[in-house]
This record gives structure tokens, C-alpha cells and sequence, in this order.
């Protein structure tokens, strides 16, 4: 061991970095600087796919926000119902619902005939897509 040394470990430098600033000055003219000098650098091949790539982006940025912005229409909702009178007999009652039950084996009935045309689209484009392979 020589007289200069004092141990197995060398004195650790001052860091390289210590002195160069985070963030300095930053101006608009030398960042165009550099991304000028950035492309430059680059192939056109790089180029393209970075500019294809950017479009892309914005392209699904924007249509997510038009999409957003859509608002939906007013629509009243509006309730009516029927006003009996306390003095009604049960005939009257049992007659009027013989007339609602009618009315709503209709509106079901309509209902039931639209869900089923619903289920035949669905299943004509299932047996495409099984023709198809998919």
C-alpha cells in the first residue's frame, strides 16, 4: 500500500449532472431551433409514421369530444291518468278493466311482434356471419 492512499475506495467525483440546470431558459426560437434540427435528423420514413401517428391521435381526440358534445333532445314525460269518482260500482270498475286489460294485450301483443322482428334481423345476421366463418 502506498502512503497517499487511506482505504480500498477512490473519492467519489461531484456529480455530472450538479451543474446543469433542470429546466433553463427556454425560448420559442431555440426550441424551433431544435426541433428543426431534430427532424432533420431523421429519415422520411420516420417522418411519415410520426405524422401518420399524430393525426391518428388527434383525430380520436377529436372525435371523442364532438361525441361528448352532443346533447340530448328535451322530452316531456308526461303522465295522465284517469279521475274515478268514490261513488263507482263494481261492475263499472270490473267493465273498465276488462277495457284496460284488452288495451294492454294489445300494446304487448305489438310489442312482443316487434321484439320478434328485432330477433329475426339479429338472427339473419348471425347466419351470415356464420356462413362467413366469424
Amino acid at each position: 500500500m502506498s502512503r497517499g492512499k487511506t482505504g480500498l475506495a477512490k473519492r467519489r467525483d461531484a456529480p455530472y449532472l450538479g451543474a446543469m440546470a433542470l429546466l433553463g431558459p427556454v425560448s420559442p426560437l431555440g426550441a424551433l431551433r431544435d426541433l428543426r434540427r431534430f427532424l432533420a435528423s431523421r429519415e422520411r420514413h420516420e417522418l411519415v409514421f410520426a405524422f401518420l401517428a399524430v393525426l391518428v391521435t388527434c383525430t380520436l381526440i377529436v372525435g371523442f369530444i364532438l361525441d361528448n358534445n352532443m346533447k340530448k333532445p328535451y322530452k316531456r314525460d308526461i303522465v295522465y291518468f284517469e279521475n274515478w269518482t268514490e261513488n263507482r260500482t263494481d261492475a263499472e270498475i270490473v267493465a273498465q278493466q276488462k277495457i284496460d286489460q284488452a288495451r294492454r294485450e294489445v300494446e304487448e301483443a305489438k310489442l312482443e311482434a316487434a321484439r320478434a322482428k328485432r330477433r329475426a334481423e339479429f338472427k339473419r345476421l348471425d347466419d351470415k356471419l356464420n356462413k362467413l366463418g366469424i
